[in-house]
């Protein structure tokens, strides 16, 4: 059976993705709030992880969030069962740099050909952790099979977004949803196709609208 690549990301209301678990884990472009996700967490991102994590996977990583994971989950205690078992996963690391992967079952892919080819073999699903490049580049190419985010009841302005520059447009259905007792949002995408547009009007404009129109088209609107 082909595997699935399954995106689940910490996003604030804003779509700001990075750094969600502690001040040093992404300061760059000046960052300042690092580690906004836990004073907001609820039951519902515990519940959601367990149930990512809870079977086989293999983890499809950007360059950066595999260098935040190896710093931190290789000596996270030996009994901690996310640590166990990204141990024993499969680390693929999407990336045109050559810098060594020395984390324990960690392999180089070079471009999304070789993660098309992945995809297309046989094993556990992939699973993406932060990563907020790769949104935009599996999307484009349609790779994508679905997208948990994990949306906080925080606004923080500036940082690194799911959906950054190179987004392609993509309509997506949401499968399932849950609310948590803090404000947390739990909602479960597929891809659902192209974006399709409609004029709800569908009138003749009126001179006023003309007017608008054309204040647009000069560049003074």
């Amino acid at each position: 059976m082909t595997r699935q690549i399954i995106g689940c990301a910490f996003v604030s209301l804003d779509g700001v993705m990075q750094a969600p678990g502690g001040p040093h884990e992404d300061p760059s472009d000046g960052f300042a709030h690092g580690g906004w996700l836990w004073p907001v967490s609820d039951e519902v991102i515990d519940q959601q992880i367990g149930t990512l994590f809870s079977g086989p996977f293999d983890l499809l990583l950007g360059r950066r969030t595999y260098e935040v994971f190896a710093a931190y989950w290789p000596y996270a205690p030996a009994d901690h069962p996310i640590a166990a078992s990204f141990t024993r996963a499969a680390k693929y690391v999407l990336t045109g740099q050559d810098r060594p992967l020395d984390w324990v079952n960690s392999h180089r892919l070079a471009d999304l050909a070789a993660l098309a080819a992945l995809k297309a073999g046989d094993g556990p699903d992939l699973v993406v952790q932060g990563s907020s490049t790769l949104y935009p580049q599996l999307l484009t190419a349609g790779l994508l099979d679905r997208l948990t985010l994990l949306i906080a009841p925080v606004v923080l302005g500036d940082g690194k977004r799911l959906f950054g520059g190179g987004t392609p447009p993509a309509t997506l259905r949401l499968v399932s949803h849950q609310i948590g007792s803090g404000g947390v949002i739990a909602a479960t995408y597929e891809p659902a196709g192209p974006v399709t547009v409609a004029d709800p009007v569908a009138q003749e404009p009126n001179p006023v609208e003309l007017a608008r129109r054309a204040a647009i088209a000069a560049g003074v609107w």
